[in-house]
């Protein structure tokens, strides 16, 4: 694959995987009252646009993104639920959501920083905007804590 391309695939991985995990979680907060159910809904569509746009351009470069494996998504999904069911708290919720959204942070900006020098300025610019989503996301769920 070309290297120009390695920002974008981990893009695709990783929106995908927090549209997932936000996916599982409204699933698993439907039938609770709790005020936090709206934020996660935005994070999760916004998630799900990164995704497609990251998907869009491995397309147009005749690369069919792969999906994070069954193991990955049933593991996500155990531990999900896991926290939901000890503690459905907003703050709770919160708390999850944010160490997970973290670990995509950090992540992203060493992807950013190794491969910034040989890609296409418009693939570095959706990096920095979807780093930037995910900042912005901890900071509204800090709200919840």
């Amino acid at each position: 694959m070309d290297e120009k391309l390695e920002l974008v695939v981990h893009i695709h991985k990783d929106a995908s995987m927090g549209a997932y995990t936000t996916k599982t979680l409204m699933d698993d907060l439907k039938d609770k009252d709790n005020k936090i159910k709206s934020y996660v809904e935005e994070i999760h569509k916004k998630y799900q646009e990164f995704a497609d746009k990251a998907k869009n351009i491995l397309l147009d470069n005749d690369i069919n993104p792969e999906e994070e494996g069954l193991v990955s998504k049933m593991m996500s999904s155990m531990g999900i639920k896991k926290e939901v069911k000890a503690d459905n708290s907003d703050s709770a919720i919160s708390d999850m959501l944010i160490q997970g959204i973290s670990m995509g942070v950090i992540e992203m900006e060493k992807k950013i920083k190794a491969y910034s020098d040989n890609c296409e300025k418009e693939y570095v610019n959706l990096a920095k905007d979807f780093l930037k989503f995910q900042q912005k996301a901890i900071n509204e769920l800090k709200k919840y804590l």
